[in-house]
C-alpha cells in the first residue's frame, strides 16, 4: 500500500478488538478464561475485566484463520509510515527477542559480528544462542564521570579494518543514560563496505516524533533498529518494534528468523498498545513530547539547585571524545557530592516516599520522565528528592564501590560465548576466581549491561569491582549466586 493512501486516524487492532466484542463472538479456542468468564473473581477484581477482554487469539479470533483481515499486517505497515521505515514487525517478547531476530538476520553461527561492549545483556543471549564470535568495540569511556557513552564511528572504522570479513554492526544508542551514537556516520562506515548497521535502540521508541531528540536510527541509515515501545512510549510491557529499510537485508529473512524465536501465542493486548501508540504520536507526539521537554528543562533546573544533586546534561555528556548527542528525559541525577551512593539513594525514596526510580549505580540514579509525566509527578519526585538530601548524613555509611578504569575493567575473551556457557562448569569461590573462564554472565541490573561475559577470563580488578558493588547493593539477578561468593567457571 502506498504511503499517501495511509491513514493514521485508523488503529487497526483496536477497532477489530471492538468488531469482535460488537460482534458478539463466542470462542471454543484459547485463552481458557473466555473473556474473563472463567477467570477468580478476585484476579478479575484486581486486573478489571478490561485485561480479559482484550485477550484473544490473534489468528481464529481477532482475525480469522487465514488473517484475511489483514489487521497486524495493516497496523504494522501503519508503524512504519509513522517512523520512516519501510517495514516494521511487532513483537510481543519485547526487544530482547527483536536483537536476537535482528542478529540472526545479519549473522550466522561461526561468523563474526562488530558489537559494542556496552551492549545490553539480551544481545549477549543472542551471541550465545548463535554461535557468532564478536568482534567487540569499545565504548567512549569518561574517566572523571566513570560512565560509558557509545563506540565513535573511528572505533568501528578501526574494528572492520581489523575484521574485513565482519558480517555487520551492532550499536546500543541511545544509552541507558541518556547518551547516543554518531548513527549516521557509524552507518556510512558500515555501507562502504556493504555491511548492514543494527541499532538497539530500545530506549528510543519517541526520538522520531520531535526534531528537539536526538536522531532517529532509520533517519540516520541504520539498515535494522529494535525499539522498545514499552520504555519511553505507551505500550505495555513487553511491547517492541523492529523496523527495517534499505536493500541490505531480506525482509523474508527477518520475519522468518522472529518466527524461529517468537511466540506462536501473541499477545493481542500488547499489538493493542503498540497500535494505540503510534496512533497517539502521529496525532499529537508533537506536541505530548514539546511538553515532556519543557518539564523536563524545569526539573533538571530544579534538582540542580537541590544541596549535592548534579543533573548530568549535554555539557557533561557530550564533545570530542565523548558521546554525540544526548536525550534530556532520562533525568541521570549524579550523588557525588551528596555523598551517597545510588544503590542507598534508590531504597531511600522507595521506602519513605514510595519513589520507584529507574537505575542505579555507584554515583547516579536516573529519574526517567516521559510525555505521562506533569507538574504533579515531578513536583513529587522534587520533594522526595530534597528530602533525600536533607537526611544525607544517615544514609552515608554505605560501602563504597570499587570502580576500575576501562583497561581494569576489560578481559580477554578467552572462548566464544557459546562455548563457554554450554561448557562444563564448576562453582568456585570468588577468592580463586581470578584466571578462569567465565561461564556465566554476570551483570549489574538495571542497567543491563553485563560486567562479565561467557569466555570472558576474570581478573581481580573486575571480581573486587562486583564483590565491592555487592557490599554497596548492586543487584546481581542473572549471576548463579547473586552474593557472589561464589563464580560459575568453565570445568
Amino acid at each position: 500500500m502506498a504511503a499517501h493512501e495511509l491513514d493514521h486516524d485508523e488503529a487497526p487492532v483496536l477497532e477489530a478488538l471492538q468488531r469482535y466484542h460488537d460482534a458478539d463472538d463466542l470462542a471454543f479456542t484459547p485463552p481458557g478464561h473466555k473473556q474473563a468468564r472463567g477467570a477468580d473473581p478476585r484476579v478479575r477484581k484486581a486486573l478489571g475485566d478490561a485485561v480479559f477482554h482484550g485477550d484473544l487469539l490473534a489468528n481464529g479470533g481477532l482475525d480469522d484463520r487465514l488473517n484475511r483481515d489483514d489487521v497486524l499486517g495493516r497496523a504494522e505497515r501503519l508503524m512504519a509510515d509513522a517512523v520512516h521505515a519501510e517495514h516494521t514487525f511487532f513483537s510481543t517478547c519485547g526487544s530482547s527477542l527483536s536483537v536476537k531476530a535482528a542478529m540472526l538476520t545479519v549473522t550466522a553461527p561461526h561468523h563474526r559480528l562488530l558489537v559494542g561492549r556496552d551492549a545490553h545483556k539480551s544481545v549477549i543471549a543472542g551471541l550465545i544462542l548463535s554461535g557468532v564470535e564478536p568482534v567487540w568495540v569499545e565504548p567512549t569511556w569518561d574517566p572523571e564521570r566513570h560512565i560509558a557513552h557509545p563506540p565513535r564511528p573511528e572505533a568501528f572504522e578501526q574494528a572492520f579494518a581489523a575484521h574485513p570479513d565482519a558480517d555487520g554492526a551492532l550499536v546500543t544508542s541511545p544509552t541507558p543514560y541518556g547518551s547516543t551514537a554518531d548513527l549516521q556516520r557509524i552507518a556510512e562506515v558500515c555501507h562502504r563496505r556493504g555491511k548492514p548497521l543494527i541499532v538497539d535502540e530500545a530506549w528510543g521508541a519517541h526520538l522520531p516524533f520531535h526534531d528537539g531528540l536526538p536522531t532517529w536510527a532509520m533517519d540516520a541509515g541504520a539498515d535494522i533498529c529494535v525499539t522498545s515501545v514499552h520504555k519511553m512510549g505507551s505500550g505495555l510491557e513487553q511491547g517492541s518494534v523492529f523496523h527495517l529499510q534499505g536493500d541490505l537485508i531480506d525482509p523474508a529473512v527477518l520475519a522468518s528468523r522472529a518466527d524461529l524465536l517468537g511466540t506462536t501465542s501473541p499477545s493481542v493486548l500488547l499489538y493493542a498498545g503498540l497500535d494505540g501508540w503510534r496512533r497517539q504520536m502521529v496525532q499529537h507526539g508533537k506536541q505530548l513530547i514539546d511538553d515532556a521537554l519543557q518539564l523536563a528543562a524545569r526539573t533538571r533546573a530544579a534538582i540542580e539547585r537541590i544541596d549535592g544533586l548534579h543533573v548530568d546534561d549535554a555539557d557533561d555528556y557530550c564533545g570530542a571524545e565523548r558521546a554525540s548527542d544526548f536525550d534530556p528525559l532520562p533525568v541521570v541525577i549524579d550523588l557525588s557530592a551528596l555523598g551517597v551512593t545510588g544503590y542507598r539513594a534508590g531504597d531511600w525514596l522507595r521506602t519513605h516516599h514510595h519513589i520507584d526510580l529507574h537505575l542505579f549505580d555507584h554515583r547516579r540514579v536516573s529519574a526517567q520522565l516521559t510525555h505521562a509525566d506533569d507538574a504533579s509527578t515531578a513536583g513529587r519526585l522534587l520533594d522526595a528528592l530534597r528530602d533525600l538530601s536533607a537526611h544525607a548524613e544517615e544514609l552515608r555509611d554505605a560501602p563504597g564501590v570499587d570502580v576500575p578504569g576501562p583497561a581494569d575493567l576489560r578481559m580477554v575473551q578467552a572462548t566464544l560465548p557459546r562455548d563457554a556457557y554450554f561448557a562444563s562448569y564448576e562453582d568456585v569461590p570468588v577468592e580463586d576466581a581470578a584466571g578462569r573462564v567465565a561461564a556465566e554472565m554476570i551483570t549489574p541490573y538495571p542497567p543491563g549491561i553485563p560486567v562479565v561475559l561467557p569466555g570472558e577470563r576474570l581478573t581481580e580488578p573486575v571480581l573486587t569491582y562486583l564483590r565491592s558493588g555487592v557490599r554497596a547493593g548492586m543487584n546481581l539477578p542473572d549471576a548463579a549466586d547473586g552474593s557472589l561468593k561464589t563464580v560459575r567457571v568453565t570445568a
